[in-house]
């Protein structure tokens, strides 16, 4: 069973849609005991940092999903889901994270030209750093994804498992040990999308 993680923040159902297409059980829980009983789970996410971690703290998730993160329980944190797992954020002010991936959330318009549109919407390709990832085990370097964002990860090299092009070299996606992370929406990136999704789904607690 996968679990995605319901704490108010985001549209969940294509990407329960999705998970399901591929045959998985899913459920979409904020209960402790149903996300113990995950054999991966996924934090999904819209919105801003701040009102997302704020929910998250709120709820007591922030510590049931660091707790299970480190007991080496596979986790996907999908979009702002990705940024929640980092050091902090300086998304209007300064956030704290979840500390699961050293680094920093920025403004990607800080990085690229003014005449580049922010958000960065659309598909970019993939570039794999070093040898792939085994979320990437079902596709190839340079296949394309779906992209919404305006800030992204930073000061987090070790854990770049990928990278995408948009006037910068933009962080696409991020691993360390069983936590992993995409900036993209796999749920939104067609064939692609879902071999990543799949990938996810087959690996086990370590």
């Amino acid at each position: 069973m996968v679990a995605i993680i319901d704490y108010g923040v985001g549209n969940l159902f294509s990407l329960k849609s999705s998970l399901s297409f591929l045959g998985a059980d899913v459920i979409v829980t904020s209960d402790e005991n149903e996300l113990k009983k995950a054999d991966q789970i996924i934090l999904p996410g819209v919105g801003a940092f701040e009102d997302a971690a704020k929910k998250l703290k709120e709820t007591g998730l922030d510590i049931i999903i660091k707790e299970l993160a480190k007991k080496g329980k596979p986790l996907m944190g999908i979009c702002l889901g990705m940024q929640l797992l980092f050091d902090r954020s300086f998304e209007y002010g300064e956030h704290e994270g979840l500390g699961l991936i050293k680094g920093d959330v920025v403004a990607i318009k800080d990085d690229v030209s003014a005449d580049l549109k922010i958000p960065h919407i659309g598909w970019n390709s993939l570039k794999f750093n070093g040898e792939p990832s085994p979320i990437f085990s079902n596709i190839n370097d340079g296949d394309c994804v779906y992209f919404v964002h305006s800030f992204y990860a930073k000061n987090c090299d070790k854990s770049v498992i990928a990278t995408t092009q948009y006037g910068a070299t933009l962080t696409a996606a991020v691993a360390d040990k069983n936590v992993y992370g995409c900036q993209f929406h796999p749920e939104k990136s067609g064939a692609v999308g879902l071999n990543i999704l799949k990938a996810f789904l087959d690996l086990k607690e370590k």
